[in-house]
């Protein structure tokens, strides 16, 4: 009716209000179940996967076992301390197990047979294939992370336990894309902390680790580290914020202080790479610096490559080279600045990178004419065993200081560190008696160092290692090294 006009109008106009606010009031109802879905999902909810430990009640009283493996072909003198073989140690982990055996690892061959190498040593990892696929009739689960597409070994776990995932690791700045970079798994993650990879290495490869024993609380934190792993096995992107359930329970600025082997230490797991570090996890790159900006006196350093760049890959046929200054700066620093004498000690092999003695001698020249400052750099280089294969390499990823250690699973490259997945261990101990781990691990390097098989970097010399990749364009004019 005409007359009505204007009541008709005010009548429309409540009704879009009313609609209006019912709109308004559903998406607030339904941001406040997406907040409390969010809430929900960090809580720390304690159950069987953590059987009950907490912080407060786990066991701090813990004893520590230097593990290394030593080719048989890579002779030592006598007189040269032995230490408890990997595989021992391992075994010995798996006798201890009750409920759950969590790996994570990059390589898989403990099924490694070779017609033309035949010895006791080679049984070892068959052995602990074995072991490893009797555990389903212990009781006790297998859970193992890996990188790997394909694996005969690890197809075997998984058809005898039904728990092993091989878990596809993608890292792109937390972002979903159609074909996200790979990241690699590269670490064991149980209460073995060390840088072997599960294959041939558990007895033809120089490596090393520890074993900590009665340790629920690193064990605790570790577990953490895997369930991280475990959870990117039902996403397909790195997720930009973590479950509590993953959150690190101790890091460099908050220790676990414990007993090793009844001496006060303090200890905490970094990881990398940054974007696999939850809240509270510290990054290996500021572990290892933690490390060196605490040493006082000497820092001593065993690992296989020592390269400060990262290789990028914008375009198949494109790779951009990027200097990667964070662990060369710390040197440098310690050296210039703090006066704290430097022992690195590089594996030499067929796939060293010529540039590594570049960098090595730049540092090296940072001491001429200081008194106060001093570098030495040695390189492992045995000779070559079985058809050009280097066995015999030093696989150590390992640094010691008069108060600390680091053991971690890369080298010291920096695409290690941007694009691969691992886990370093922290050891603090202030003051000491003989016979810590610190003095282990620091006897360990001394030997090293001192066998024939390390040998001190010369100038204006080709290196032996590397005179295969001497056909790759020429290094600067005085900045060949040899060994």
């Amino acid at each position: 009716y005409p007359g009505n006009t204007n009541k008709q109008n005010k009548w429309f106009v409540l009704l879009l209000q009313s609609q209006q606010k019912c709109i308004v009031v559903f998406a607030l109802v339904c941001c406040f179940a997406v907040l409390v879905a969010l809430i929900f999902s960090a809580v720390d909810i304690w159950d069987q996967d953590e059987d009950g430990i907490t912080e407060d009640n786990c066991n701090k009283n813990c004893r520590v076992v230097l593990v290394e493996t030593i080719p048989e072909d890579l002779p030592y003198s006598s007189n040269d301390t032995a230490h408890v073989p990997l595989s021992s140690g391992l075994h010995s982990l798996l006798d201890l197990a009750k409920k759950t055996v969590e790996v994570v690892s990059p390589h898989w061959n403990l099924n490694f047979t070779n017609e033309n190498y035949s010895s006791p040593l080679a049984r070892q990892g068959q052995d602990l294939f074995e072991r490893l696929l009797k555990l389903g009739s212990q009781q006790v689960s297998l859970k193992v992370a890996s990188g790997l597409g394909h694996s005969k070994d690890l197809n075997s776990l998984y058809d005898s336990e039904k728990q092993t995932k091989l878990i596809k690791m993608y890292l792109e700045d937390c972002i979903p894309l159609p074909k996200p970079r790979s990241a690699v798994i590269k670490s064991e993650v149980a209460a073995f902390r060390g840088t072997s990879n599960w294959k041939c290495s558990i007895s033809q490869t120089k490596e090393l680790g520890v074993i900590i024993y009665n340790c629920s609380c690193l064990a605790l934190d570790l577990h953490r580290i895997f369930t991280l792993y475990w959870q990117l096995n039902y996403k397909d992107f790195v997720p930009s914020m973590w479950s509590k359930r993953v959150f690190a329970l101790y890091n460099k600025d908050r220790m676990l202080k414990v007993h090793l082997n009844d001496t006060k230490a303090e200890v905490f797991i970094s990881s990398s790479p940054d974007t696999f570090c939850p809240k509270d996890r510290t990054k290996d790159i500021d572990a290892i610096y933690k490390v060196i900006s605490d040493a006082r006196r000497f820092i001593y350093i065993s690992i296989t490559e020592y390269l400060p760049l990262v290789n990028r890959s914008p375009h198949r046929n494109q790779i951009k080279k990027k200097y990667w200054s964070r662990i060369d700066g710390m040197l440098r620093e310690a050296l210039i600045l703090r006066d704290i004498k430097v022992r690195l000690l590089i594996s030499c092999w067929t796939q060293t990178n010529p540039l590594t003695f570049n960098f090595v001698w730049s540092l090296k020249t940072l001491c001429t004419e200081r008194p106060n400052c001093t570098l030495e750099v040695k390189f492992f280089s045995p000779k070559e065993q079985r058809n050009g294969t280097a066995y015999t390499i030093n696989r150590n990823k390992f640094m010691v200081t008069d108060n600390a250690l680091y053991i971690g699973n890369f080298d010291w490259v920096g695409n290690e560190f941007a694009y691969n997945a691992g886990a370093g261990l922290v050891i603090r101990q202030e003051n000491r008696t003989n016979h810590t781990i610190l003095d282990q691990l620091k006897t360990v390097f001394e030997r090293d160092w001192y066998s024939r098989h390390s040998k001190s970097l010369q100038a204006n010399k080709i290196p032996e290692c590397i005179k295969h990749r001497m056909n790759q364009p020429a290094s600067p004019k005085g900045s060949q090294y040899s060994v």
